[in-house]
């Protein structure tokens, strides 16, 4: 798609609308082989991935289908709410769950949090590369026990969202940036 590193990060978009095609397992592992290489403080590598397609997509659907069905204080609701949120994330080709082993220490969490942003940029950037469009998603059912124990997250480890993968259906336009000399301090 691009062809200096440069021009990639200005086109780069997020993907919210996809085609219905699959996105190979292997590609993802390869470009997720290639994201991890981060700066990352004593190297504590506090990542790991989720990658639902088929019926992992189906447990992910789920439990949140459950967690909506929960939520929702209208009875006659309940059931349209849980199957709005079932069909979205069944709609979506592929989903990777980020999840970072929380340090007890808080300066280490704060600087796994930055390389784990990293990887996943990083992975946004390999995947724009080959085609393959995502976004960066968080919720608060990302934080539920019920999504939790579905998609097998432990204790001490905290979930930074879901990505949503696959080949798009439409890019958006670039959206306007404030130049960085706006936002530059220089001290001499």
């Amino acid at each position: 798609m691009s062809s200096s590193l440069a021009q990639l990060i200005k086109e780069r978009r997020s993907v919210h609308s996809f085609e219905d095609r699959e996105v190979p397992i292997d590609l993802v592992m390869e470009m997720l082989e290639t994201a991890i290489w981060v700066p990352n403080y004593h190297l504590t590598q506090p990542w790991r991935f989720i990658i639902s397609s088929g019926q992992g997509k189906r447990t992910m659907a789920e439990a949140v289908r459950t967690i909506k069905e929960m939520r929702e204080s209208d009875p006659a609701k309940k059931q349209e709410t849980g199957e709005r949120f079932y069909s979205r994330i069944m709609s979506l080709p592929m989903i990777i769950t980020v999840v970072m082993r929380e340090s007890t220490n808080l300066i280490t969490r704060e600087e796994d949090y930055a390389s784990t942003s990293c990887v996943i940029h990083n992975l946004s950037l390999l995947a724009w590369e080959q085609g393959i469009g995502m976004v960066w998603e968080t919720y608060p059912w990302l934080l539920e026990a019920v999504f939790r124990e579905a998609m097998g997250i432990l204790p001490g480890e905290k979930v930074l969202g879901n990505l949503h993968v696959g080949y798009p259906k439409h890019i958006p336009a670039a959206k306007p940036r404030i130049p960085a000399s706006e936002r530059i301090t220089l001290m001499k």
